[in-house]
């Protein structure tokens, strides 16, 4: 893509768009123009619908990577090229929805058991305990843990700053590492003190120690975030509250542990139920 390469990475910077998105999204233009040849610039709405339905039906890619290039090549063409984007001729990929893995208090528990390192025994109690994603996880800082008010300040997803809980035991645990490992800038530095863990790092950190329970679910670390958003509704938590420790923007994302817990809706009262009882009219 050259030049035009350069100018979408200005426009996603202007717009304040995480190192992360910007990434992918360069990614998934340079597919698309490798799949054609061409450059982007000479392409339209016929090119851009014969891509997605590719990558639905012919290399069957998952719905992330769909949702990626839709977003991207929207992006591209609407802020880049200012070109106008039909969403009728264009439309969307329905997600579906599918209820994520949770593991229960136990399988939590027996994870933290056979993870033997310090280090990485603290990262994952501090994933769970905050409900953060990885990469929240691994760009936290000292001065992000308050343990005056016992809560921990995320800076998430499209750099929106938040904070979550951080509860007794992993406050516990964070000031025995912090006495073994003295970060300095990173909270949980990686070979370099410098630079912070890799997310691929505490991805096999996790695969190990499940491994290592018996656990047979197809669990990742972010399971250990959807564990506990259900484990709060479990025990009454309001899904407000909840919503607002994962940083999610609408409530319609949280609802989804709704599905999982299956939360007593049998005994939600109907408030025509509340009503005065009144003789029911004879014709």
């Amino acid at each position: 893509m050259g030049k035009l390469s350069d100018q979408m990475k200005m426009d996603m910077e202007l717009k304040n768009l995480s190192p992360r998105t910007i990434e992918c999204y360069l990614a998934r233009m340079k597919d698309f123009t490798v799949h054609f040849g061409r450059s982007p610039a000479e392409l339209g709405d016929d090119e851009i619908r014969q891509y997605l339905y590719y990558l639905k039906k012919d290399k069957q890619a998952s719905q992330s990577v769909i949702n990626q290039s839709y977003s991207s090549l929207k992006f591209f063409y609407q802020r880049t090229l200012q070109r106008s984007w039909n969403p009728l001729r264009i439309p969307r990929s329905k997600n579906r929805r599918r209820l994520p893995e949770v593991l229960s208090l136990k399988e939590v528990e027996a994870v933290f058991a056979h993870t033997q390192n310090l280090k990485h025994r603290t990262i994952l109690m501090t994933i769970y305990s905050g409900g953060l994603r990885i990469s929240e996880a691994v760009h936290l800082k000292a001065t992000d843990i308050d343990s005056s008010r016992m809560m921990i300040r995320v800076r998430g997803k499209g750099d929106k700053d938040r904070y979550t809980l951080l509860g007794k035991r992993t406050l516990e645990i964070l000031r025995v590492y912090w006495k073994v490992y003295r970060p300095g800038e990173w909270l949980f530095y990686g070979r370099k003190p410098a630079e912070p863990i890799s997310v691929s790092s505490i991805q096999r950190v996790f695969k190990k120690s499940l491994g290592k329970t018996g656990i047979r679910k197809a669990a990742t670390v972010h399971t250990l975030r959807h564990s506990f958003a259900t484990h709060l509704l479990q025990k009454g938590t309001d899904l407000f509250y909840i919503q607002r420790f994962l940083g999610h923007s609408t409530a319609a994302t949280t609802s989804v542990y709704l599905h999982i817990t299956g939360k007593d809706l049998s005994k939600v009262v109907n408030p025509i139920d509340l009503l005065e009882h009144t003789k029911v009219p004879m014709d």
